[in-house]
């Protein structure tokens, strides 16, 4: 009988962690295009998992990819976090990187496209839930650390075409000051710059790439190799609603969207005076237009410099809230983001907010998403 690390290698097809080498012809061609439409995350996987070893490996497979491209998607955004790539010395773990690759190949073999999106690292956590903190800002060296980390994935990555993968460097990033992340993110791009230079380049604004805060990227200057991504999540009432790791949670309170978000305003009287002043702030008259003007920012910032808009990351979490309200939610955004050429990935493909069944059945939401109604 093999043993558990020979099966394991076989599943996962670690003979193969070369990468694409009949690619690079096409690596230095500044004249290919990254072209974005709409996509959707595989997270919970190389990311946010606990899952190791042939657990991980099945988790997600080729047939995975293969019912995305089916659905009309033509792009993966691809979550994976340092600790699972790498260990505390920045050696690879490469059970990993085979998942990567493998991931990686199954998305082009289905001619989709691919970001590779550094989620999490030891000294970031976007809701600050990494053991020791966020000390990405504070500790002297950890931003040369992140730099070493995209110089890694670099080596393995930087032989797949430029027109088919691109590198997102942080997610969500929070900084003490604006500058302080345009820095980074400048000294990030110039790191990937020195070997890449026609690498598209995925880019985010402060406090988790709000739209509100993107009118303070300040990205290099005639660097047209990149994308400027937002993530949006508004209203919180809707997507987020009785969200098990949210302050919604527990509330029973009817909601409504269109609308005024708090349809029934009676549960007030169950509430304590903390729990209806946050629902308040949470409150208010919301429409495709209110979402639009909340999405203009990163519209305006695009084209200011001349760059695609994307927003990586967006959804409804579903289990409690009704289909009607949820759908009316997806097909405003999803209206907007074509009236306005912004290319989209859904969160998430079968996570916490998905789009197909247990059985990889789709359900209501991808036919709304690529405009297949």
């Amino acid at each position: 009988m093999r043993t558990f690390k020979t099966s394991l290698l076989s599943l996962i097809g670690i003979s193969f962690l070369a990468t694409c080498g009949g690619c690079s012809s096409k690596n230095e061609d500044a004249t290919q295009e990254f072209k974005l439409g709409t996509g959707v995350n595989v997270s919970h996987w190389l990311s946010q998992s606990e899952r190791r070893g042939e657990e991980r490996a099945n988790q997600i497979t080729k047939k995975d990819f293969d019912k995305i491209a089916s659905l009309g998607f033509d792009h993966v955004r691809l979550p994976i976090d340092e600790e699972q790539m790498y260990d505390k010395e920045l050696n690879r773990h490469e059970e990993a990187f085979a998942l990567l690759k493998n991931a990686i190949d199954w998305t082009l073999e289905n001619n989709m496209n691919i970001i590779v999106d550094l989620h999490i690292i030891r000294s970031f956590h976007f809701n600050n839930e990494n053991e020791g903190g966020n000390t990405l800002f504070e500790k002297p060296g950890e931003q040369q650390r992140l730099i070493d980390i995209w110089k890694d994935l670099q080596k393995f990555l930087k032989d797949y075409p430029t027109d088919r993968l691109a590198y997102e460097l942080l997610n969500e990033a929070i900084a003490p000051t604006h500058d302080a992340l345009n820095d980074l993110e400048a000294r990030l791009i110039a790191a990937i710059r020195e070997t890449e230079p026609n690498r598209y380049i995925v880019i985010g604004s402060n406090w988790q790439q709000s739209p509100e805060t993107i009118q303070y990227l300040n990205p290099p200057a005639n660097d047209k190799k990149l994308i400027v991504a937002f993530h949006y999540y508004n209203p919180l009432l809707i997507t987020h609603y009785k969200a098990p790791w949210t302050p919604l949670k527990d509330f029973e309170g009817k909601v409504a969207y269109p609308g005024q978000l708090l349809a029934d305003t009676t549960i007030f009287s169950q509430l304590s005076e903390e729990q209806i002043t946050y629902l308040k702030k949470l409150d208010g008259n919301w429409d495709k237009q209110f979402i639009y003007n909340q999405i203009k920012p990163a519209i305006d910032k695009a084209k200011e410099f001349g760059l695609q808009a994307y927003c990586g990351e967006f959804g409804v979490y579903p289990p409690f809230i009704d289909k009607e309200t949820r759908l009316q939610w997806y097909k405003d955004i999803c209206e907007i983001f074509r009236e306005n050429n912004i290319a989209n990935a859904h969160w998430c493909y079968k996570g916490d907010f998905p789009i197909v069944n247990e059985d990889l059945s789709e359900n209501d939401l991808p036919k709304v998403l690529v405009n297949k109604q």
